[in-house]
């Protein structure tokens, strides 16, 4: 079979899927579209077949969002594709258009809404019927929580073939479990991801701002990309006074590995890849109790939840979480790893992912 990936990103098709592309590529041409990227030329040397396409993730330019449309229309019709799999919103809406419009079948993976989603504006009305539009004809949908499933249930996506999937899954050899750092006069706590406001930075920032008046042997990390809109946000906080800017990091392992815990105080996710990976490696969390972040530990064994956009309830958890002895820190992180073995293998995603092609196939 002749398989096309649309994505709007080489880093999250990569890190999260290269195992499924590579399996795909023991039976399948495997062809790849989206925006240029330096994971591109791994993927290139898997084997995959790369057509580049200029897309901004938070674009509105209703001419740069034609020329995507556009691009995926030349694309699918060069590449022929017996099946195409689709990720996030703009690929698995654009592309769920062009292939009804030229009789491919597809499989969209909804990875999360958004905030564009859950702001529940008039735009956020007009995405809600662009996908129900571009999911109608797929021949699966893969959500990653239960509770995107229902918001799209609720808003009329009548569909048989959908399916949860424990989100991308983690790999387990590849983030291993790592020994708990020693008792230390200073407890780390870690946060990764994309630095922006929907990630709960500032209520982070603000709550460290009132542990470090009560506790001084805290550290606090902000590991990954600043958003350009958010920077002067973070110079209005003053947040390299209460925590450390690490910046994008190529392999976050070395940072997991010498934090105590994990921390995503997110206002929504489709299922938090960073969570599974610090679960993996053995790190207790701490996130918001929204969809996507919830599932990925058991309260008060692996990790603990609070309110999203509410620093005083992550100060609280923060602050429970320093006053808990070592060795229950350390029975969290085992708790967490088991968790990850148990629920969230990435082999699961990827055999799903196949069980699907072949149905189709056959």
């Amino acid at each position: 079979m002749r398989i096309l990936v649309l994505a709007n990103s080489d880093i999250g098709l990569y890190k999260f899927r290269k195992e499924l592309l590579k399996r795909l590529l023991l039976k399948h041409e495997l062809y790849i579209a989206l925006p240029e990227g330096e994971y591109i030329e791994k993927m290139k040397e898997m084997g995959a077949v790369f057509y580049p396409v200029i897309m901004n993730r938070r674009g509105k330019n209703i001419f740069q969002e034609f020329n995507v449309v556009s691009r995926y229309f030349s694309v699918i019709r060069k590449v022929k594709p017996d099946m195409v799999l689709t990720y996030t919103v703009k690929p698995n809406i654009y592309g769920g258009w062009i292939c009804q419009l030229l009789h491919v079948p597809y499989i969209a993976n909804i990875t999360g809404l958004g905030t564009a989603i859950e702001n529940e504006n008039i735009l956020s009305k007009i995405l809600v019927f662009c996908y129900k539009w571009a999911l109608k004809k797929a021949v699966c949908i893969f959500f990653q929580n239960t509770s995107n499933r229902s918001f799209f249930a609720r808003n009329g996506l009548k569909k048989s073939n959908i399916k949860i999937l424990p989100g991308s899954g983690v790999n387990l050899k590849e983030y291993c479990y790592e020994d708990y750092p020693d008792p230390e006069d200073e407890t780390v706590f870690l946060f990764i991801g994309r630095i922006m406001r929907d990630k709960g930075v500032v209520e982070l920032v603000e709550a460290v701002k009132r542990l470090q008046k009560r506790y001084n042997n805290i550290k606090v990390q902000l590991v990954g990309f600043c958003e350009e809109d958010f920077k002067n946000e973070l110079e209005r906080i003053n947040v390299t006074k209460y925590v450390e800017l690490c910046g994008q990091q190529e392999d976050v392992r070395s940072f997991i590995k010498k934090s105590h815990v994990i921390v995503l105080p997110s206002y929504h996710e489709g299922m938090a890849n960073v969570l599974l990976e610090g679960a993996a490696c053995g790190r207790p969390i701490l996130a918001s109790n929204v969809p996507g972040c919830k599932e990925t530990f058991d309260e008060g064994i692996s990790g603990f939840g609070f309110k999203a956009k509410n620093s005083k309830d992550l100060e609280k958890v923060m602050e429970k979480f320093i006053n808990l002895d070592y060795e229950k820190k350390v029975e969290m992180g085992k708790a967490g790893r088991k968790k990850m073995e148990r629920e969230f293998n990435r082999d699961i995603v990827v055999k799903m992912y196949e069980k699907e092609i072949e149905r189709f196939t056959h």
